[in-house]
């Protein structure tokens, strides 16, 4: 049973029946989940225990009391839209799942994911508002206390915030014909007093809230540049994490893994501006043009950037460009490279018995293939080097500073992919970098660390 195969679906039952067979307190649980939702429940079982009968003298469920033969599931099966399969009974719990499944009916049996078509989440119920939490069977104690951690940021009035936003659709919609700057109010008010008065039940004061989020929507887009850090969502900022959920596009490129990428909100339009198989980067005034041109066009444009967009990120050159176009531009600063990739390695950058300055440099080549840099100030004893660069000019970085003056077993790191779950320390001198480039078969992004500073390095990571 691979527990990644679950879809997170809200499955519509106002039109529909269902049926629970089992009458115990797990099959009451089911019960449970389904009145209020589902207006026809039908429950098989021979024995009942009290809460089924105090629903059953509402006139909230039907029984039939009887045991759940093949004949009797076979006469309801055709018009049910799901079944709980909740004996003690494990052959039979498996005997109504075969036939729900030959009928085509989705079937949960309780503690047997194996025959079920679906499973159960742990449920923060705020209706309308429902927060579902699943692990795909996996862990389900783990899904219940996220549940109750939730649960706890979650105000009661959760549920009259949702049915308020719902009564203003029709007169937002039209006051604000546009699709964007209705959303932008919409935003606008949640981030505003205005929602507190809507928790509150305080709907009037709520809705001039509303009114003046929507006269005061903006209806230019502007432009985010937002560093992402090294790789490993958990260094994301809590503004970046903001505005990847506010964007309505985002412009990325290699160095963003899918891991972060999953952080932007899921309707906004990804586009792709690094390097592919088929061409060389796309141009950085063709980059800095589509978000004008889509911040032209009202929209929120997110340039997602790996580490911090101010070093060695071409963020000043986009800045730049987009004021000079009129654009507003918000930049939000990420954790860089060296910083979490030395953490991540365990490697100090800075170390008050050898090392009282860190020099970050970038060693991107000259067309004709050289490396043009302050080569007497970069080979000093006594500094930490963080080199951001493609990891093949490095062997002639490393042989430059041999040059000037540091030995050959002067200690050096690689860290690659730095801070992800598939980070790789590589441990050596200047002498033997190109050598581990590829014996190792080290591949971008990587960062290499310079100095004694990597004598210093914990066996484990700290973070």
């Amino acid at each position: 049973m691979d527990d990644d195969a679950y879809l997170p679906i809200a499955l519509r039952l106002d039109d529909a029946e269902a049926l629970v067979v089992g009458g115990g307190g797990i099959a009451a649980n089911k019960t449970k989940l389904l009145l209020g939702r589902c207006p026809r429940i039908l429950v098989i079982a021979r024995d009942l225990n009290d809460e089924m009968r105090h629903w059953q003298a509402a006139g909230r469920i039907d029984i039939i009391e009887s045991d759940a033969t093949d004949a009797l599931l076979e006469a309801h099966l055709p018009r049910l839209r799901l079944v709980f399969a909740a004996t003690d009974d494990r052959a039979v719990n498996r005997r109504v799942a075969e036939l729900a499944r030959a009928h085509r009916v989705p079937v949960c049996v309780v503690d047997d994911p194996e025959p079920s078509t679906f499973i159960t989440p742990a449920i923060i119920d705020r209706r309308p508002v429902q927060i579902a939490i699943s692990t795909g069977g996996a862990a389900p104690v783990l899904a219940r206390r996220l549940r109750t951690q939730i649960e706890t940021l979650l105000p009661d009035g959760l549920g009259g915030l949702a049915r308020f936003m719902r009564a203003q659709r029709h007169w937002i919609r039209t006051n604000l014909p546009d699709m964007m700057p209705r959303k932008r109010a919409w935003e606008d008010f949640l981030d505003g007093p205005g929602v507190e008065a809507a928790l509150a039940g305080e709907t009037e004061k709520a809705r001039e809230m509303l009114a003046a989020a929507a006269e005061h929507a903006p209806r230019r887009g502007e432009a985010w540049l937002v560093g992402a850090g090294p790789g490993n969502p958990d260094l994301l900022t809590l503004g970046a994490l903001r505005l990847m959920q506010n964007a309505d596009s985002v412009l990325y490129d290699q160095l963003i893994p899918e891991s972060i990428l999953d952080r932007v909100r899921r309707d906004a339009e990804r586009v792709f501006v690094g390097k592919q198989r088929s061409r060389h980067t796309l141009p950085q005034s063709e980059i800095n043009a589509e978000m004008i041109r889509r911040a032209k066009a009202g929209e929120r444009v997110l340039r997602l950037k790996g580490g911090d967009p101010f070093i060695f990120g071409r963020g000043g050159e986009e800045m730049a460009a987009l004021t000079a176009a009129g654009v507003n531009v918000r930049v939000i600063p990420g954790i860089t490279a060296a910083s979490g990739c030395g953490a991540a390695a365990g490697i100090p950058l800075t170390h008050r018995d050898c090392a009282q300055s860190c020099i970050f440099v970038t060693g991107h080549a000259r067309a004709d293939g050289t490396l043009d840099l302050d080569w007497p100030s970069l080979a000093r004893r006594g500094q930490t080097l963080a080199v951001y660069m493609g990891l093949t000019p490095l062997a002639q970085f490393a042989e430059n500073l041999r040059a000037h003056g540091l030995p050959p077993d002067w200690p050096a790191a690689i860290i690659e992919r730095g801070t992800r779950t598939d980070q790789r320390v590589h441990i050596g001198t200047l002498s033997t970098l190109a050598h581990l480039i590829e014996t190792e078969g080290i591949v971008s992004p990587a960062l290499t660390i310079i100095g004694e500073v990597v004598n210093y390095r914990l066996n484990e990571s700290t973070m």
